[in-house]
């Protein structure tokens, strides 16, 4: 029997806006499909809160047992500037800017996204297709949008038809907005576009003569719109249907929603059971963006050169940080929650370090069984780790006392607390025990170690002083000592 077998797990669905049970299409297995990076420029940290999170659901799905197929994209091409239907390809411009090949700029993008999920220890997706890749698929799409009425042809490109759509379907459901507030907020078209109204969006651009990055097609030599390659890759790879689709709220409109009204027009179905957004992040309450100097590259944490941080930070505290918020919720970054998420986590790896040496006795002054269970109820409360993180430092709390003797545990309730502890820090949160094998600690270790060792020998010289001084200065850094029958240890604070 699996674990999900004996868990009832709850998720917000954004397009119903209430938590749902989760009951995938097929038992045992799940399709998930989450929106990747277009890759014009080095991976912002908004993209890695959202990855991160959908990394955590897909460990914790793993975890449950179920068989689990992700899916998430690489965008390179057919992405424009403005998230519409104008302006230049964002690679294309790149390339133009640098003089390389548009390929070159997918390439090294491609190669630094990579990079950068793997110093926080994401797991590889099962499948991570690219638009380029599936340019047959997407012109068959249209094809069939065409057939069924839902699409026209003009001037070599082919636009999704809003106003027609809507007429049998209900064109703005996912991100509550409806047809006529749309046709009122929308500027009214200036004669140099060829849709028929505003709110059609492109399924296929003819690419004007300097457009590099072109494909030939029925209709012109030219590109894909950007909401048509997800649909494409979705439906290949999950099929008509799936569980979950997700992203960052930012998709929801027009990406999203742009995205089931395809698969509709094409395939008479919803396409999606369930879907799943993150919330945005924010630097020192306002939002980021490197046009007023309030942001934060991913490699900064571990360089420190950014004027919002006053030291470097491992990667494994960056996402113990992003993960003490829940993903549907405004996430603010500032070095002072850094340094606190800091030292929680050092907190955490110091209990886990702990377990191994930890003493046991003939009873338990911790319902271990209760808090595992609680541990499981955060999680499948809509992927909860705020409260899961909550539940694990009320296990570090007992850790820590049956350290200092002030409690017991007894050997079985020891193994049960061990591997649900391990299960969650590690395979669930992704986390990774960088002070067991950081050199910098080592270093840090045996450096306490020899004042330990200089305020004994004052102690026994009755230098009283110099003992307590040694003491205050460590403790003012960070670095508590704690006198014991076996002698001495230290921990960081």
């Amino acid at each position: 029997m699996q674990l999900y077998q004996n868990q009832e797990l709850k998720i917000y669905n954004s397009l119903t806006g209430k938590k749902e049970i989760f009951k995938p299409i097929n038992e045992g297995h799940i399709g998930m499909y989450v929106c990747g990076p277009t890759v014009y420029s080095n991976v912002h940290l908004g993209n890695v809160r959202t990855f991160m999170s959908f990394d955590m659901i897909f460990r914790y799905f793993k975890h449950l047992g179920y068989k689990v197929r992700y899916v998430r994209n690489i965008t390179d091409a057919g992405h424009l500037e403005n998230d519409a239907d104008e302006g230049e390809d964002r690679i294309a411009k790149r390339a133009r800017l640098e003089q390389i090949e548009p390929m070159e700029v997918v390439q090294m993008y491609t190669v630094d996204f990579h990079n950068t999920l793997n110093t926080f220890n994401f797991l590889p997706p099962s499948i991570e297709p690219t638009a380029t890749g599936h340019i047959i698929e997407q012109i068959e799409i249209i094809k069939t949008i065409l057939d069924k009425g839902f699409a026209y042809e003009i001037n070599g490109s082919v636009y999704f038809d809003v106003l027609k759509f809507n007429e049998t379907h209900n064109y703005g459901k996912l991100s509550g907005r409806n047809i006529e507030d749309l046709i009122h907020n929308t500027r009214s078209l200036d004669g140099q576009s060829d849709k028929k109204n505003p709110q059609d969006f492109a399924l296929w651009k003819k690419a004007e003569p300097q457009h590099i990055m072109r494909w030939p097609s029925p209709w012109s030599d030219g590109f894909p719109g950007w909401h048509l390659e997800c649909t494409a890759m979705s439906t290949k790879y999950l099929g008509e249907q799936f569980d979950i689709h997700g992203g960052g709220m930012d998709l929801k409109f027009p990406h999203h929603e742009c995205e089931i009204a395809q698969a509709e027009a094409s395939h008479g179905k919803s396409p999606v059971n369930l879907w799943m957004h993150t919330n945005m992040l924010t630097l020192n309450g306002q939002k980021m963006a490197k046009s007023t100097g309030n942001f934060i590259l991913p490699n900064d944490f571990f360089t420190g050169d950014n004027k919002h941080l006053s030291k470097t930070f491992s990667a494994s505290v960056v996402r113990f940080f992003m993960l003490q918020a829940h993903y549907r919720s405004i996430l603010d970054f500032s070095n002072n929650a850094l340094l606190a998420s800091e030292k929680g986590f050092n907190k955490l790896m110091e209990a886990l370090n702990a377990l191994v040496n930890l003493p046991v006795g003939n009873t338990t002054d911790f319902d271990v069984e209760n808090w595992k269970k609680n541990c499981y109820s955060a999680m499948n409360d809509d992927f909860n780790t705020p409260i899961l993180i909550a539940e694990l430092f009320s296990a570090v709390k007992f850790i820590n006392q049956v350290k200092d003797n002030k409690a017991s545990i007894t050997k079985e309730d020891l193994e049960t607390l061990s591997a649900t502890i391990h299960t969650f820090v590690f395979d669930v949160l992704g986390l990774q025990n960088v002070s067991s094998g950081n050199e910098d600690s080592d270093k840090l270790s045996d450096t306490v170690e020899v004042l330990i060792k200089l305020r004994s020998e004052a102690r026994a010289n009755k230098n009283f002083a110099l003992s307590d001084k040694i003491r205050d200065e460590l403790l003012a850094v960070g670095i508590q000592l704690k006198d014991g029958k076996d002698g001495t240890s230290f921990s960081t604070n």
